[in-house]
């Protein structure tokens, strides 16, 4: 993609589908505040091309700044998934993962992706962990978030699905059903 592709009517579409895709997640999740919400997002992707073919740190900006300041406004914290050069790290506010082993890796467009090197760049504390239990989660172009999701995973089929080319999947989470068929479950949970 070019420079002038990205004029302001598209960045202004990216933003707007991001802000409605994250808006819905926290919604649909039931997020609360202090949840951890994980996000894969190719770039590549979003502007029509195939998954690490195609880096775009300024598409990764615009819809990085729109799902943090979203999420943000609701008390969420954002944990960007790098790609596998990087093995799918997450780099995350130090605060949302307190005692977290910490790993030493700084990403960059080509390794690690443009969405975690924003956010690296955007956090006032950033650290790159290994693997996390999140809350919920948005997949932006096929990124297999599911690692880094608290068992039980449940799909979620969001109205908002596309940030610019890509497909968003999202994901919510429920606690673990146990007992048997005498077991009473708690409806607010599910």
């Amino acid at each position: 993609m070019t420079e002038d592709v990205l004029n302001e009517e598209y960045r202004t579409a990216l933003a707007a589908e991001a802000t409605a895709v994250m808006e819905e997640l926290i919604e649909r999740a039931k997020l609360k505040s202090g949840n951890i919400a994980v996000v894969g997002c190719s770039t590549s992707e979003i502007v029509g091309s195939k998954i690490g073919t195609d880096s775009q740190p300024d598409v990764a900006k615009v819809v990085f700044e729109a799902l943090w300041e979203t999420a943000k406004a609701h008390g969420v914290y954002v944990a960007a998934q790098c790609c596998e050069h990087l093995n799918r790290a997450i780099i995350i506010e130090r605060a949302a993962v307190p005692g977290a082993d910490i790993v030493n890796v700084v990403p960059q467009p080509k390794a690690g992706g443009s969405f975690a090197t924003q956010a690296y760049h955007h956090f006032s504390d950033p650290v790159a962990v290994e693997e996390i239990r999140a809350d919920g989660g948005i997949d932006i172009g096929f990124t297999l978030i599911g690692m880094h999701l608290k068992k039980v995973a449940v799909p979620l089929r969001l109205a908002n699905n596309r940030i610019g080319e890509a497909t968003v999947l999202a994901a919510r989470v429920r606690p673990k059903f146990i007992g048997g068929v005498r077991a009473v479950y708690d409806e607010e949970l599910l």
